[in-house]
Parts: structure tokens; sequence; C-alpha cells
């Protein structure tokens, strides 16, 4: 019974976004009928500071179950956030628990709307009934520590990907907006690290690594390795952030798939180049507060420099044009089996194109590629074939260890 009601509550959620008297369009169908997974959406973070219900209508973010269905999201990869300052402070590992606690809370309210998704087996299973599914990626190595068991215990809870740094340098690896870089790419406790995620059948993910990190963790790892939510610098010139042409050819050879994201700071070159201005000017900032405090003076807060630099440099209107031509270019240079989509939602504090503002705009892209030319087979896996077959090869090298 409780599946037959959300099956019919997800009918009456397309229905009510197609107009009842009004036939889908072609984009409205795949949506549909195809597999989308997002392996990026920053919920976690934004449940900690406020909790809202996800099961339903939330309109002040842009994930919750009703545009979901709307969208036709069928798994959302939640991302686990810790920063570097929290890894400074040694709370990441407490952070990161309470996030997953807090995906693990949403599924206990809403199990008719929602699942944890650990193993693409999985997936017919648990989809049934309107399902969204939530998988866990983990977006910075800090909250492992130093301690390699950490690895064992968050795969347990759910787990799938880890991405080794979040763009400053930890213990792990080399981050792309960070000016120090010990490792020169990986450390050689992250050689361990990535050698363990192998074992365990957790996907190596080089978002937000420098390019030498990038090389490394390509180098050291047995199975394809994905870049969860990423642009392509062929756009974005001299934003490390993005992935050369070079890495993402090198991310496909090994049979891994590059996620393309949705943040205007990733696909728009003026708002990539704010922001890679920012992390250059931030460490400045830091120096200067510091110098003051020593004379005795009161240190402006990194608050202070956010405000300030938000005043100064304000959003740009960014056309969703920007993520097809991502899109179209990747296609074109990896092929299309090796090219997703990992939006960063509720990550990029609104900063998105126009017609992809949060989980219900999937439709949108698919009507941008359809009339680019891309065929409906193409874009099914692009939507989240090419990821799901990317996780089922990590799991083979865990299963074969």
């Amino acid at each position: 019974m409780r599946s037959l009601l959300a099956a019919a509550c997800t009918l009456a959620l397309f229905a009510s976004a197609a107009h009842a008297d009004e036939p889908l369009s072609a984009s409205q169908k795949l949506a549909r009928a195809a597999t989308i997974v997002d392996t990026h959406i920053d919920a976690p973070t934004e449940l900690l500071k406020h909790w809202n219900d996800l099961g339903l209508d939330s309109p002040k973010v842009e994930f919750d179950y009703p545009r979901a269905r709307q969208g036709g999201l069928d798994v959302a990869f939640m991302s686990i956030y810790t920063s570097p300052e929290q890894d400074a402070a040694n709370t990441a590992w407490q952070v990161a628990s309470m996030q997953i606690d807090a995906v693990e809370a949403l599924v206990g309210r809403h199990p008719d709307k929602f699942a944890i998704l650990r193993s693409p087996d999985d997936y017919a299973r648990l989809i049934d009934g309107g399902r969204v599914l939530l998988a866990i990626g983990m977006e910075n190595g800090a909250p492992i520590g130093d301690d390699l068991a950490r690895l064992k215990q968050f795969h347990t809870r759910g787990v799938r990907y880890i991405t080794l740094a979040h763009s400053h340098s930890n213990r792990i690896a080399d981050g792309s907006y960070s000016l120090e870089r010990p490792w020169k790419g990986v450390s050689p406790f992250g050689l361990k690290v990535i050698a363990e995620m192998n074992r365990l059948g957790i996907m190596v993910d080089v978002s937000h690594l420098s390019d030498d990190a990038t090389r490394a963790a390509l180098a050291a790892s047995r199975a394809p390795v994905i870049a969860s939510h990423s642009g392509l610098r062929h756009f974005t010139p001299d934003f490390e952030r993005n992935l050369s042409d070079e890495l993402a050819l090198a991310i496909a050879k090994k049979g891994g798939v590059v996620q393309i994201t949705f943040g205007n700071g990733f696909v728009d070159p003026a708002t990539a180049a704010d922001t890679t201005a920012y992390f250059r000017a931030r460490p400045e900032f830091d120096r200067a507060q510091a110098a003051a405090a020593a004379r005795g003076e009161k240190p402006k807060t990194a608050e202070d420099f956010d405000k300030e630099w938000e005043r100064t440099h304000p959003p740009r209107a960014v056309k969703i044009d920007a993520v097809l031509d991502q899109i179209d270019y990747a296609v074109k240079l990896i092929g299309v089996d090796h090219v997703g989509i990992g939006s960063d939602f509720d990550g990029v504090g609104g900063a998105l194109p126009a017609g992809l503002r949060n989980v219900g705009d999937y439709p949108n892209l698919i009507a941008g590629l359809q009339a680019r030319g891309h065929s409906d087979a193409d874009i099914r896996k692009i939507l989240g074939e090419n990821l799901l077959r990317v996780w089922r090869e990590v799991e083979q090298v865990a299963a074969a260890k």
C-alpha cells in the first residue's frame, strides 16, 4: 500500500509539473524514463545549519523530494563536506558523522520517499514506489584523520566516494586553490588511503585536487577514478579547480567519468576568475590580520572579508548554455561514455545558471542537449548510466582483491 501511495504521489507531481491537461514534453518524458544520478548535492551541510524537512516542499533550498521527483532525479549523492578549518580544529570527524546522521534521519522520517543507496545492485529494489535514493559522497578526506580504519567505518555508513582534499592541501593530497603544496601531489599516507579505498570499493574523487595530485591519484588507483563535480579548464583558463584537457583524457583512459558541474564559478570564465582571485587574496588577508593582532589591534574576521568581497564582486547572470557548452566539449574530447553531471546544488550560494536553479530543472538540461543533437541514448549515459557503470567497476575491483 505504501509503495502504491508513493507511486501515485510521484505521478501527481509529474502531472502537476506539466499541467494535467497537457502532454509531457520530450525532455520531461526522458527525465522520467532515464536514470538521473547527480553526484554532488550539499544538502547535509544545509541540514546542520537549519533543519528543513526535505521530504516536503522546501523552497529556501535547492534539493527536496517534490522537486526531485518533478525533475526526474533518481540518485542524489549527499555531500558530506568538512572545511580546512574543521580539519585544523580536529572536528572534521564529528561534523561528518553528524551530517551522515542527518541523512539517515531524513530517510527515517520518510522511508516511502528516501532510501540510502550503498550499491548500484540495490537500485532496482530501492527505487520502487518513487523513492529518491540517497548515496553518500565525502567532500574532503579530513574526517579520516590519520586513521585508515575510519575508511571502513565510513564505508559501513554508506560513503561511496571521497574527494581526497577540498581545495586546500591536507594530509592526503594537495588542493587546487592552495598556495602551499607540501606533497607535490599525493602524500605517502594518501597513497595508503587510495589503496584502502580501492580495497573497500569507495570511488576516488579528484575534484578540488591540484593537477599533480590528480595525476598521482590516477597513477595510484587500481580502479577507475571520478571527478564528482568539475568543469573543464578549456573554458576557464588559469582556473586549476577545473580539469585540463590532459587530465580529463587521463580520467577517461582509466575508465572513469567527469561529472560536469553547474555552478557559475566553474562554467563562466569571469566568475571563475573571481573565484581564483578570492583564493589568492584570502591568504594575504589572513596574514594582514595576524600582523594586526600582533600589533595589539583588533583584526577583521573571515566574515568581514567575505562580506566585502561579495560587495565588490556581485553575482553575474549566466545562461544554461554555459553548462551545455561544457558537456558538448567533454563529449567531443573524452567520449560520451565518460561524461556525467554533478550539480553542486545547495553548495554554491545560489550562483547557478538560469534554468538550472534546483533539482526540478533537469528537464531543462535535457531539452538543451536534445536541441544540440545529442541522442536520447547518449543523454541517458550522461544523466546517470556512466556513473553507475564506473561505480560497479570500482566494486568489481574491490571484490577481486
